[in-house]
């Protein structure tokens, strides 16, 4: 398994990682054996880093990670996070908290369901504006003094939160979504800074939520509970915009000679060995599928055709409907 390394001189982990949140949460049914055979395969594979948050399910997608590594731990590098608050009498309401009690109480409850006693790398989900960043990286500071946790990261944060962030305690990454569709932290600063610092870039979403892989060609193959029903880039006019940019992905995968999946993937890591794209699957097969775009090498021309074809202007409608846009680069 190839590996980057999380900032300077932080720990190795596999150059791709396993987003396990599409498996408990968002993607429509659940269906936990055939996703911890999934996570066991990922280790098997030679996957390290396992990334989660209590804010998935809630809570429930820890615990299944929990599951998946126990007798296994010294396999995984886990990967979880606080802030994001979910209402339960409303499923599409979300609050935000870095308060210094909120993070401590946080970490110990993500301890638990994980039934670790340890977090690899910590993040904050979202940044809570009503805080100061000094405390609440101050308090998860406090965690790795304590052992809970050994490397903090964040999460969608802009450029000067981040600067900020780092003059309290080292980050080690910042997990914001990057992919053929999303070029924002090159637009936003996030992106620099983290190299200015040092800081590894964790890519979340890097197929688009499913898109970029070709096999989303109509609404209605989403189940009734998806989130991406709601998502401005599936709906209307953007979908169908969308998927002519997708129809060209094809192309040019079937001239390169592997799947739309691994040229997505491959371009994500093509922009950098500081950056590590965690794509989610359920499935054993998906999760091989997306291993081959390390075999995957793009020259400077089809990067350039790439690019002419993926500007970051070309994507129509917002990553987030509005309430998850208003909690984004903070």
């Amino acid at each position: 398994m190839q590996t980057r390394t999380l900032g300077k001189n932080g720990p190795l982990v596999s150059a791709i990682g396993l987003g396990c949140m599409g498996m408990s949460d968002f993607y429509g049914a659940r269906d936990d054996a055939q996703s911890i055979a999934t996570i066991h395969h990922a280790l098997d594979r030679g996957i390290t880093l396992l990334d989660t948050a209590d804010m998935y399910g809630p809570f429930i997608n820890e615990e299944l990670v929990g599951k998946a590594i126990k007798g296994r731990r010294d396999q995984a590098f886990v990967a979880t996070k606080f802030g994001i608050m979910r209402d339960p009498s409303d499923p599409a309401k979300r609050g935000v908290n870095g308060r210094p009690d909120y993070v401590r109480s946080s970490c110990d409850n993500s301890l638990k369901r994980l039934g670790v006693d340890h977090i690899d790398l910590y993040y904050q989900h979202r940044v809570d504006t009503s805080v100061p960043i000094e405390e609440t990286v101050g308090a998860m500071a406090e965690l790795v003094t304590a052992g809970k946790v050994r490397y903090l990261g964040m999460s969608e944060a802009s450029a000067q939160t981040i600067e900020r962030a780092s003059k309290v305690h080292t980050i080690s990454a910042l997990q914001s979504e990057l992919s053929l569709w999303t070029r924002d932290p090159e637009e936003n600063g996030s992106l620099a800074m983290c190299r200015k610092l040092g800081i590894a870039f964790i890519a979340y979403s890097p197929l688009g939520r499913g898109f970029l892989t070709g096999a989303i060609t109509k609404p209605e193959d989403f189940d009734q509970d998806d989130f991406r029903r709601t998502n401005p880039r599936f709906q209307g006019e953007n979908f169908i915009r969308n998927l002519q940019l997708v129809k060209q992905v094809e192309t040019l995968a079937a001239e390169k000679g592997c799947t739309p999946a691994q040229l997505a993937l491959a371009w994500v890591l093509a922009q950098g060995e500081d950056i590590v794209p965690i794509p989610g699957t359920r499935r054993s097969a998906r999760l091989d599928e997306n291993l081959g775009a390390l075999n995957v090498r793009l020259d400077k021309n089809e990067l350039e055709s790439i690019d002419r074809i993926f500007p970051p202007e070309a994507v129509a409608g917002e990553r987030y409907a509005p309430q998850g846009m208003a909690h984004v680069v903070k």
